[in-house]
């Protein structure tokens, strides 16, 4: 495979890397960097590799069966409490949770903008979920693919223009990779973790692939994607967290990563605070997209609705994900209630999908020679494991939060 075919080859990793790197991500990220500077860069690395794992999976699931992993959960059980349970996690989780996130998406692209214009972000966010939505409508995933690649490239260039800007320390930055854990970093460790390891990803990839390729012919091209574009995002995650950690002194708390952008300007010129605040854009936009995209093919393919992108249902969905989106960000905040209830039903919903996932990876009868081999059962346990120990990390922070223990 040539460089070109390589290049060619992109497309649903690359909406995975644009779900990934929201808002949240980049606050994530800049609070690492702020906080603890270089330390956790090995964090950012272990995320990559996990997310890589679990979506190679998840993309071979739905090339190989042409199933996506919503209708794999509803009928791979025979008992009807079983499968139930597992409908009523998956809406639970991936629809609620993404409308839930939605607005943070929309506001944060807002965010970008406003930082750019006199236009307040209570008047970007409606007009982008606006625009997220009509770019849905269309119906045509090559479009919507296209738009989000593109968008990526934008992120891409924006941040990490923004870490050159201010040249960091490679030696620094290579002692980053040697893992350590800070005394208080414990919750930023599972943070970047949890931001970048994603549910309902696992969703979006393995009903996206079967929109680009036609079946496990088309394999290595679906693995070149998912591959290039994680790593991808992970750089330009890597980038965020580097400007954070060099600009600001080791130790220093954001607030609220939309100022970030104005922080910087004093601090190494105005170009570092435009290409920052275009990545934030480029980031909550692309976000506020594949959320809905996501909640979609996870809700309709669990309750056994057709995943096509014109169909009624379908664009019911997502279009309630947005709305709810789009009137917290009117409002000019989100909507906390749900975020945490979000939070919970997916720190449930992870570790049980990466169960899931693994288990369903060694069934023959689906997968016939494209099941798991030794290696990758072996990496995608470890992975799990990591994911059940975030799952009771994220809901024993949740419950000393509401003072419940």
């Amino acid at each position: 495979m040539t460089l070109r075919d390589r290049l060619e080859a992109i497309g649903p990793g690359a909406l995975v890397a644009a779900a990934f790197i929201g808002p949240g991500t980049v606050t994530t990220a800049s609070v690492t960097g702020a906080q603890f500077g270089y330390a956790l860069i090995w964090t950012l690395a272990f995320s990559v590799f996990a997310t890589i794992v679990l979506q190679e999976m998840s993309a071979r699931l739905g090339l190989v069966s042409r199933e996506g992993l919503g209708e794999a959960l509803r009928t791979q059980f025979d008992n009807p409490v079983l499968s139930g349970a597992s409908v009523l996690l998956v809406v639970s989780a991936i629809g609620v949770g993404t409308a839930a996130f939605e607005a943070g998406n929309i506001l944060g692209g807002a965010a970008g903008l406003a930082a750019l214009t006199p236009v307040s972000a209570q008047i970007w966010g409606p007009l982008l979920g606006v625009v997220a939505a009509l770019l849905l409508w269309s119906g045509r995933y090559e479009l919507i693919e296209r738009v989000l690649i593109g968008l990526v490239a934008v992120m891409g260039v924006s941040f990490l223009l923004t870490a050159i800007l201010i040249r960091p320390d490679p030696a620094a930055i290579a002692l980053g990779f040697v893992p350590a854990i800070p005394e208080g970093s414990i919750f930023l460790i599972t943070g970047l973790i949890g931001t970048t390891v994603v549910g309902y990803n696992l969703f979006l990839h393995a009903s996206s692939v079967q929109e680009r390729w036609a079946g496990p012919a088309d394999l290595a091209e679906c693995r070149t994607d998912t591959v290039a574009s994680i790593v991808l995002g992970g750089i330009i995650t890597l980038g965020i967290m580097i400007t954070a950690a060099a600009v600001f002194p080791v130790g220093t708390e954001i607030e609220n990563v939309a100022r970030m952008a104005d922080q910087l300007e004093p601090l190494v010129g105005t170009y570092a605070k435009v290409f920052f605040s275009i990545g934030l854009f480029a980031a909550g936009f692309t976000s506020a997209t594949t959320a809905p995209l996501a909640g979609a093919y996870a809700t309709a393919g669990a309750l056994g609705w057709e995943r096509d992108l014109t169909s009624a249902r379908f664009r019911a969905i997502w279009g309630t994900i947005i709305a709810v989106g789009v009137f917290f960000s009117a409002q000019g905040y989100s909507p906390v209630q749900a975020i945490v209830f979000a939070q919970v039903a997916n720190g449930i919903l992870l570790p049980v999908l990466a169960v899931f996932l693994i288990y369903v990876m060694n069934d023959r009868s689906i997968l016939d020679e494209y099941v798991n081999t030794t290696p990758q059962n072996v990496l995608g346990g470890l992975v799990t494991l990591v994911v059940i120990g975030l799952g009771i990390r994220t809901l024993y922070t949740i419950a000393l939060d509401l003072g419940v223990l």
